[in-house]
C-alpha cells in the first residue's frame, strides 16, 4: 500500500473509467471540486459521488457525470481534499489538497495543490 506522499514523489498515477476514478492510495474524501460542482455529501444516494476504501486503493464513483472525459479537458481538473486512512480527520494539517488531471488511456495524474491554487472552503 502506498501513502499519499509515496504516490506523489514517485509520480505514480492513478485511472479513470467513465464515471470512476481510482486512486493508488487509501483516504478519506472530504471534497470534491469538479467542473463548477462542490461535493462534501459521499452518501449512498446515487446524486453527487460516493466513494469507497479497499485495501490498497480508494475509489470514487461520480454519479453525476456518465464520462468524466466529456466533461473534464486537458485544461480542467478535479480537485479533492482528502486525509489519509489512520490519520486524524479532525487536525487540518492532515488535509491534503490534490489536483487529478485526466490524462489518455485512462491514466489519472494526481499533484498536490500549491498555494496559487484556488479551492472553495
Amino acid at each position: 500500500m502506498k501513502t499519499i506522499n509515496e504516490v506523489l514523489k514517485e509520480k505514480k498515477e492513478g485511472l479513470y473509467y467513465g464515471n470512476r476514478v481510482l486512486l493508488p492510495f487509501r483516504a478519506d474524501i472530504l471534497k470534491a471540486i469538479i467542473e463548477k460542482d462542490i461535493i462534501t455529501d459521499f452518501s449512498t444516494t446515487h446524486k453527487g459521488a460516493q466513494y469507497s476504501v479497499a485495501d490498497n486503493y480508494t475509489e470514487i464513483y461520480f454519479h453525476d457525470y456518465k464520462d468524466l472525459s466529456d466533461y473534464i479537458s486537458k485544461y480542467e481538473t478535479i480537485k479533492l481534499v482528502v486525509v489519509e486512512k489512520g490519520n486524524d480527520i479532525f487536525d487540518l494539517n492532515n488535509h491534503r489538497r490534490l489536483i487529478l488531471h485526466l490524462k489518455e488511456n485512462h491514466n489519472l495524474k494526481i499533484e498536490e495543490a500549491d498555494g496559487g491554487i484556488l479551492f472553495i472552503e
